[in-house]
Parts: structure tokens; C-alpha cells; sequence
């Protein structure tokens, strides 16, 4: 299982820069470049990570059938935050409504972040074979690099999102 720790390791290590992005935003002026540089920087690694994840190990995952209900309200959620972070980046920077939404977001990201950390991941590792743990390491590094490439920030009002 060292593998197993080694791709649960490098997803808490996105996770923590997430919550540095978070905090940077946070004290940032509203509205600033600061701020619209670390929201496009935080919008595009979550995206590119959540990408990478759900290929390396949440199709592993959903093949399990002791882990399809989790993992399927994990794919869920990123739906969830990317039509979030989708509306955030369509409304006024640093108004109020602005920092409201972003509040929503950061509260659902990071209860997404710590629910996959304190209870999937130790769960998923209890069914995880070596071939799974082979496939995830070398998927996830070389997704989320190519997925970097082509995420971008996606303006797009929550009511318009797709379903």
C-alpha cells in the first residue's frame, strides 16, 4: 500500500496549495488584480485537479462496488464546485455578492477537501490493488499536467449552467 499513500500524499498536497489559494484570496483587497490573479490560479488548478482525480482514481473507484456511492458523491461535488467557480468568475469582482459567493464556494471546497481526506481516502485504500495503485500514480501527474494546459476560467451565471 506505499503506492496507495503516495497518490492520497500528492492529492492532499493540491489540496493544501487550495487552501493557500483560499487564504490568499481572502486577504487580498477585493476586487484587486491580487485577487483576480489568485482566483484565476485557484479556478484552474481545482479544475485540472478534480479532472485528473476523477480519471486516476475515481474510475478506479466506481469499479469497486464497497466505494461506488462515495465516489459518486465526489464526482458530484466537483460538478458542484466547478458550476460554482463557473458563477464566481461571471459575477463583479469584489462586490458584495462577489465575496458572498466566494464564502459558498470556499466553505463547499473545503468541506469536499477534508470529507475526501478524513474519510475516502482511508476507505479507498482498504480495496485498492496493486495494479490500481500502479495505474493511479502514473495517471495522475500526466493528467492534471495536460488538463493544466486547457482548463481556463469559464464565466457562466449558475442559472445557465448545464446539467
Amino acid at each position: 500500500m506505499a503506492i496507495a499513500a503516495d497518490i492520497f500524499d500528492r492529492l492532499k498536497q493540491d489540496h493544501d496549495r487550495h487552501r493557500e489559494l483560499i487564504a490568499g484570496i481572502e486577504q487580498a483587497a477585493a476586487g484587486s488584480d491580487q485577487q483576480g490573479t489568485l482566483f484565476e490560479q485557484f479556478t484552474i488548478d481545482v479544475k485540472s485537479h478534480a479532472a485528473a482525480e476523477e480519471q486516476a482514481l475515481y474510475s478506479t473507484m466506481l469499479r469497486k462496488p464497497e466505494t461506488t456511492d462515495e465516489t459518486r458523491h465526489s464526482v458530484a461535488e466537483h460538478h458542484r464546485i466547478e458550476v460554482a467557480l463557473n458563477d464566481l468568475a461571471a459575477t463583479g469582482a469584489g462586490t458584495p455578492e462577489w465575496m458572498e459567493k466566494f464564502g459558498q464556494l470556499k466553505h463547499a471546497y473545503l468541506h469536499h477537501i477534508g470529507e475526501e481526506e478524513d474519510e475516502h481516502f482511508p476507505d479507498f485504500a482498504r480495496y485498492l490493488t496493486a495494479a490500481d495503485e500502479e495505474y493511479m500514480r502514473s495517471v495522475f501527474d500526466t493528467r492534471k499536467k495536460a488538463e493544466m494546459r486547457h482548463a481556463e476560467v469559464t464565466p457562466e451565471k449558475k442559472e445557465e449552467a448545464k446539467e
